[in-house]
């Protein structure tokens, strides 16, 4: 395996956890459960600590994957270097 399919693997995990952080701390900050209620409550709650609404928690959750395999990506390349 190549150094950059090794980095792109970190970030594919940095970016799996993210994902999996994000549809945990949903389901868990509303209303338990993951349907319409407990999503929409879970986001609205998550948005409310950035000092928005459920928008706001959607752009937070749909973030954290894409921000997470970045970091992942870039803590590989700077301690492989």
């Amino acid at each position: 395996m190549t150094e950059e399919q090794e980095a792109t693997c970190a970030a594919a995990t940095g970016a799996t956890g993210g994902a999996a952080g994000s549809i945990g701390a949903v389901a868990t900050l509303g209303v338990p459960g993951l349907g319409a209620t407990g999503i929409t409550s879970g986001l609205a709650t998550i948005g409310s600590v950035f000092g928005g609404g459920m928008a706001t928690g959607l752009i937070v959750t749909a973030a954290a994957p894409v921000v997470l395999g970045a970091a992942a990506y870039g803590l590989y390349k700077w301690f492989k270097d």
